[in-house]
């Protein structure tokens, strides 16, 4: 009785961490990936029929990064389009009372009584 107790609770024991081991093998892989210089992220999934998706993902290799988009249905993947990242530098935010003064230069007078 006491042994078959022991086996049970064993059982659940294992079954309880395999979502955790899983999770954890699941996380190391990824980063065994990234520090080989290779990542993929999926950014969106569109599903479009019932077994039919368009998928965005983005792959990054060597500081150069790539967006695929994918056409994934049961039977295979095609890549749609090839969509280069480009390296945006971040700008100053302009101040609003900026934008207000250009807004009303491009506005000319007789254009405000024609509403």
């Amino acid at each position: 009785m006491a042994q078959t107790l022991v086996v049970v609770v064993l059982f659940i024991g294992a079954l309880a961490m395999a979502p955790w081991l899983l999770r954890y093998w699941q996380q190391r892989h990824a980063a065994a990936q990234t520090q080989a210089g290779v990542a993929a992220k999926v950014l969106s999934v569109v599903a479009v029929g019932p077994q039919q998706r368009v998928v965005t993902v983005e792959i990054a290799a060597d500081h150069e990064k790539t967006r695929l988009v994918l056409g994934v249905t049961a039977q295979q993947i095609s890549c749609l389009h090839v969509l280069p990242t480009t390296v945006c530098t971040p700008t100053a935010p302009v101040p609003f009372a900026q934008v207000v003064a250009q807004a009303s230069q491009a506005i000319s007078p007789k254009d405000v009584g024609h509403a």
